[in-house]
């Protein structure tokens, strides 16, 4: 490509001011049975409405063919609480793309980072912790333990985690590492799709001492002994170092993957071929059927 084209300009995810619109006007893409109703959350995010109002407004899309109707993309349950608390409009952001399962994929619902986010937000606002406090369901303690969570923790950190529901205790122990070990640490959690303050505890247990926040101060680990903690830091050494041949081969391995099972597709839809195979190689027909029946249940 020529160093002189023209850049393509960059689609905006949402249009640049929000939108009043009634309630009465957006399309739920689903329905809220009333068991979640009845549900913690749910009281949670209804107290939160009341007493702080819509901090993070919901997203709707344009309904096409239906002027000054919308789809509702995410947001359901504040939707819910405004209809049950009597209200009829609600301020919402306007997505430039109705596809909801694209959209929702990137949202966070119950991540610990949009609490946080919405909690500062409020604070930014002027509201006394005791309101907070009220609309989450928690003491002034706890409220301020949410307040300084992050702090200590770097920014790709937390992006990372944007779309996470890690535990708070496993954000407390990522804080005593360094920044670039915050994201080693972070990246073989959302690896292997663990988040749990025990798997956090035993990548503190992984760390090299240098590479801590107070490095001179001696680890002490429930249940390790300092051989064994050894032990774990050269394994998630040797684990992080076949990650990254893993991460830079994939690309190429699943491509591989991909023109194979395509190409052994083509083969058993032949019925010549399958008629041979099954004469005299019945073992190689078996195994290129379960090749296409595993890409076909993962599609």
């Amino acid at each position: 490509m020529s160093g002189n084209s023209p850049k393509r300009p960059v689609r905006m995810a949402f249009e640049e001011s929000t939108v009043r619109v009634a309630i009465a006007d957006v399309l739920p893409l689903r329905v809220i049975r009333p068991e979640p109703k009845s549900a913690r959350k749910y009281a949670q995010i209804a107290t939160s409405i009341r007493e702080l109002g819509i901090i993070e407004p919901p997203v709707v899309a344009r309904q096409r063919g239906a002027e000054g109707k919308y789809l509702l993309l995410d947001g359901h349950l504040r939707i819910e609480a405004l209809k049950d608390m009597g209200e009829t409009e609600v301020v919402c952001l306007l997505s430039t793309d109705d596809e909801a399962v694209t959209y929702n994929k990137r949202v966070s619902r119950i991540a610990i980072v949009q609490e946080h986010k919405m909690i500062m937000k409020a604070i930014e606002r002027g509201v006394p912790e005791q309101r907070i406090a009220a609309a989450l369901d928690i003491d002034i303690a706890s409220l301020r333990v949410k307040v300084r969570l992050f702090n200590g923790i770097c920014p790709e950190v937390i992006d990372m985690l944007k779309d996470k529901d890690i535990h708070v205790n496993a954000v407390l122990i990522l804080k005593k590492m360094l920044p670039l070990r915050q994201i080693e640490a972070v990246e073989l959690m959302v690896a292997m799709n663990r988040f749990t303050a025990s798997y956090a505890q035993s990548l503190l247990a992984a760390t090299p001492q240098a590479e801590l926040v107070e490095p001179s101060k001696p680890r002490r680990i429930k249940g390790l002994t300092e051989k064994q903690m050894l032990l774990m830091q050269r394994e998630s050494a040797k684990l992080d170092r076949q990650f990254k041949l893993i991460e830079q081969t994939y690309g190429n391995d699943h491509l591989d993957l991909v023109l194979v099972n395509g190409y052994v597709a083509k083969l058993i839809a032949n019925a010549r071929i399958v008629k041979f195979l099954t004469q005299h190689y019945a073992e190689i027909l078996t195994e290129f059927q379960r090749i296409v029946d595993v890409k076909s249940a993962a599609a």
